[in-house]
C-alpha cells in the first residue's frame, strides 16, 4: 500500500492552484503574471519577476550533493516548511496524532497543534545520554498516528539516533511516516537516512544549507522522500517558496570549491567541539556534559542562569534550554570559530564578569584552560567533578557521570 493512502482522504482530489511560471508558457515579453516591467533600483536577481518555484540547476546541485535522484527532492524555506507541510498533508486536525522524542526540536510540537493534531512524545533519559528506545516509542504509536519525527543528531542534546532508524522504517511501515531531520548531519560523519528510502516507501528526509553550508539567512531546506511523497508536498505548497537571492546564493555555496570551503569548516567545527567540551568540563559548575555529534554541546551548570548571565555580561548569547523536560539548569552551546569559543570558555573561568581592565587576567585563565586540556588528553579521564562521557572526541555517545 502506498503511504499516500495514509494522507487525509479530503485532499484526494486536491487540486492545486497553477502560477504563471508553472503554466510552462514563456515567451521574450511576459505579460502573463501582472509583474513590474521594470527591475527594482539596484536590483540585481530580476526580482522584478516571479521565481522559478524549483530552480531546476538548484534542484540538481542538490540532488547531486545528498546522492539521491532529483525526482526525490522538494526545496523549501528551510526544513520549517516541509515539516507543516507534512503535517497538513497527512494529519486530520481533532484525529490524527504524531509521535516524537522529548526533548527535541520544538517545531514539531507546534507545527502539530496548529494542525490540531495531537502530539506523543517519548522521553530521553539523561542518565542514559538520551538514548531512544525503538520499542518504547513505538509503543506510543496507534492506527491514527500518521508521522513520527526523530531529528537525528537530535536538537538540543547533540545525539544521533540512526542506528534505530531502519527498524523503525519496518515497524511503520504501511502506517506512519518516519520523518528524519538530518540538520545537523554534516557534523555526525555517519551516513544519511536517505538510503534507507529505496527499502522503505515511508521514510522521508529533511536536509538544510542553513548550518553547515553557512546560509541560515537563505532559508533552503529540502524534503526528500519516494517521488509520489515528494510531489504531494508540491502539490500544497505555496506558489513561490523559493525567493531569486536566496537560489542565487544557494548556487553559490554549491560551486566546488565552496562545497570544499565547507569541509574544512565542518572539520574545524567537528576539532573545536571536542575542544570546547573538555575545557568546559574542568570547571567546577559544570555537572554534565553530552556526548555530540552536532555543532554544539549540551551542558548542565550548578548554576545555569548565572552562567548565562556571566556570558551575556561578556557580550556572549547562549541557548537556555531549561525550560524542556529534564533539561534543568541546561545551556545549549554553539561551535563558534576558534577565537568565539576562546572568548567563551575566558568568560566562564574568570572570577567574576569580566570588564574592560579584566582582559590580561582573563588571557591569564585561558592558558592555564589549555595547559589543563592538553593534561586531560594525555591522561584519557576526565577530572573528578565535571562530568565529559569517555571518547567524546570521536563524537560517540559515550556515558556520563550521574546525570539529571
Amino acid at each position: 500500500m502506498s503511504l499516500l493512502a495514509r494522507t487525509r482522504p479530503d485532499l484526494a482530489a486536491f487540486q492545486p492552484y497553477v502560477s504563471a511560471r508553472k503554466t510552462g508558457l514563456d515567451g521574450r515579453i511576459r505579460l502573463n503574471a501582472n509583474e513590474s516591467p521594470w527591475a527594482g533600483d539596484g536590483a540585481t536577481f530580476g526580482t522584478n519577476r516571479y521565481p522559478d518555484p524549483q530552480p531546476a540547476l538548484l534542484r540538481a546541485r542538490l540532488a547531486a550533493l545528498y546522492g539521491v535522484p532529483e525526482s526525490r527532492l522538494w526545496i523549501g524555506r528551510g526544513s520549517d516548511e516541509p515539516i507543516d507541510l507534512l503535517l497538513r498533508a497527512f494529519c486530520r486536525a481533532g484525529r490524527d496524532n504524531i509521535v516524537a522524542t522529548a526533548p527535541t526540536f520544538g517545531m514539531y510540537r507546534i507545527g502539530a497543534q496548529v494542525q490540531g493534531a495531537a502530539y506523543r512524545a517519548h522521553s530521553l533519559p539523561a542518565a542514559q545520554n538520551f538514548a531512544l528506545d525503538p520499542e518504547r516509542l513505538l509503543a506510543l504509536t496507534d492506527a491514527d498516528t500518521k508521522i513520527v519525527f526523530v531529528c537525528s543528531p537530535n536538537n538540543p542534546t547533540g545525539t544521533l539516533h540512526h542506528a534505530a532508524l531502519g527498524f523503525l522504517a519496518e515497524r511503520l511501515a504501511g502506517r506512519a511516516l518516519l520523518l528524519v531531520d538530518e540538520a545537523y548531519i554534516e557534523f555526525a560523519e555517519v551516513p544519511s537516512a536517505t538510503a534507507l528510502i529505496d527499502r522503505h516507501d515511508n521514510v522521508a528526509v529533511l536536509r538544510t544549507l542553513s548550518k553547515a553550508h553557512a546560509l541560515a539567512g537563505a532559508r533552503i531546506g529540502t524534503l526528500i522522500a519516494r517521488e509520489e511523497i515528494a510531489a504531494f508536498v508540491a502539490r500544497l505548497a505555496a506558489p513561490y517558496p523559493l525567493p531569486s537571492p536566496c537560489v542565487a546564493l544557494a548556487l553559490e555555496a554549491l560551486q566546488p570549491a565552496a562545497l570544499e570551503h565547507t569541509r574544512r569548516r565542518i572539520a574545524m567545527l567537528i576539532a573545536e567541539r571536542t575542544r570546547v567540551a573538555r575545557e568546559l568540563a574542568t570547571l567546577a559548575d559544570v555537572r554534565t556534559i553530552w556526548p555530540s555529534s552536532a555543532n554544539f554541546v549540551l551542558a548542565r551548570f550548578g548554576d545555569g542562569e548565572a552562567a548565562l548571565s556571566r556570558a551575556l555580561a561578556a557580550g556572549i548569547v547562549l541557548r537556555d534550554v531549561s525550560a524542556q523536560d529534564g533539561l534543568d539548569d541546561c545551556l545549549r552551546i554553539t561551535i563558534g570559530a576558534p577565537e568565539e569559543n576562546d572568548a567563551l570558555i575566558d568568560t566562564l573561568f574568570a572570577p567574576s564578569p569580566p570588564t574592560a581592565s579584566s582582559s590580561g587576567e582573563r588571557a591569564g585563565v585561558r592558558g592555564r584552560g589549555v595547559n589543563r586540556l592538553q593534561d586531560f588528553g594525555a591522561a584519557g579521564t576526565p577530572p573528578p567533578h565535571p562530568t565529559l562521557s569517555p571518547g567524546f572526541a570521536g563524537g560517540e555517545g559515550k556515558t556520563a557521570e550521574p546525570s539529571p
